[in-house]
């Protein structure tokens, strides 16, 4: 009897095994299912193009495409030797339900030297195989660029000067937090600093500023961005050297016609701009010895284009001077003042009322020689005719 017994719960132990074996193979066989409807929807880096050493994060999409089966992880990790990984790895269980996307956030640096690689993620199943993902990792060295763009062919002590910079990212990514920095020995720019802020990859930005240098010195150009959250410099140096800028304007009088009338002078002329910029607030005045006089003591010309040209007046009194200086002044774009002197010999020219005065005493002047070699005529021929 009790060997029967033994047999009876032996089979029932037998047949109960079987089935637990058979619902965990098949829970098993759901799960491996299940597993290979899971997959990496997407990879972002930050930043999205490393420089060599930068640190960075690393987002990893995975997505449970099965619509009514949840997945259990519990272990993912993610780099190589080229990308490490600095954090650290998913040890703990997690649930991916039916149609959802997991992230998992990994902090990397980049050790590599420019070039392309291919760091893998690696995630753990419950009940099934892992998952391995090849993302794709760019490690570029390239600085953003400066370029100048325009700048004075010669700077002058004291005087203001506009350059123009480009600020280029020929980088694969954007560039955050773009700031550009001014200095040097004995300038004074402004602005100093200039925030520029977000460049796109690919993209370019002009910025201008101004300088005015007390010295002949190196003016320092700096740009600080960030790359993800590291930061990044690039420099340039630009030499200010003093000299006679070829390009600015450069007025010249010209065609200058002297009057007087009364102990005032009257001066008339052109003033040409025979430079390449235009002269603004173009003005003509007499300098002592010469004392302006009204109506014309200062004469504004005003804005000349390069070749244009446009005409003055000034009038002075000069007290017996026979040379005096005129002062052409102009100022250029930006606002700086420019004197020239020029030296224009004086003559008591007669003024038009005054030649008109002369013509008008002529006419009886020559009625009173005609009168008189009228009555010396009559004379001879009265004389010649009584000898007769």
């Amino acid at each position: 009897m009790k060997n029967t017994r033994f047999i009876v719960l032996s089979v029932i132990l037998l047949m109960f095994g079987i089935g637990v074996g058979a619902v965990t193979a098949q829970q098993t066989s759901d799960s491996l299912a299940a597993a290979n409807n899971v997959y990496v929807s997407n990879v972002s880096f930050d930043p999205g193009t490393f420089f060599t050493d930068d640190t960075g994060t690393v987002m990893v999409y995975v997505t449970n495409s099965n619509p009514d089966t949840s997945v259990v992880v519990n272990h993912a990790t993610f780099g190589d030797k080229n990308i490490l990984l600095t954090s650290t790895p998913y040890d703990s269980s997690a649930n991916i339900g039916p149609l959802q996307t997991q992230p998992f956030t990994f902090s990397v640096v980049a050790t590599a030297q420019d070039g392309t690689y291919f760091p893998t993620f690696s995630l753990s199943f419950v009940q099934a195989n892992s998952l391995y993902y090849r993302a794709t990792a760019e490690v570029d060295n390239t600085p953003l660029e400066l370029t100048v763009v325009e700048k004075p062919d010669a700077f002058t002590q004291g005087k203001k000067k506009t350059i123009s910079l480009q600020v280029a990212n020929p980088r694969k990514n954007d560039v955050r937090n773009v700031v550009l920095d001014v200095s040097g020995a004995g300038i004074t720019a402004s602005p100093a600093r200039i925030f520029i802020g977000n460049l796109a990859a690919g993209t370019k930005i002009p910025v201008n500023f101004t300088v005015s240098p007390d010295q002949e010195s190196h003016l320092v150009m700096t740009v600080t961005y960030n790359n993800g959250n590291n930061p990044h410099t690039v420099t340039m140096n630009l030499p200010i050297i003093f000299g006679i800028d070829k390009l600015q304007a450069d007025p010249v009088v010209s065609n200058v016609q002297v009057t007087s009338s009364g102990g005032i002078y009257h001066i008339t002329g052109d003033v040409n701009n025979a430079g390449l910029e235009t002269a603004n607030t173009v003005t003509v005045t007499s300098l002592p010895p010469a004392i302006p006089q009204d109506p014309y003591k200062t004469y504004v010309v005003g804005a000349l284009k390069p070749d244009d040209f446009g005409s003055f007046e000034v009038t002075f009194s000069a007290n017996g001077t026979p040379i005096i200086p005129l002062q052409l002044s102009f100022k250029d774009t930006n606002g700086n003042q420019y004197s020239t002197v020029q030296d224009v010999t004086i003559t008591a020219s007669p003024t038009t009322s005054q030649n008109n005065s002369g013509s008008n005493l002529l006419f009886p002047i020559i009625a009173i020689v005609i009168v008189i070699g009228a009555c010396i005529g009559g004379w001879y021929f009265y004389v010649r005719r009584n000898k007769k």
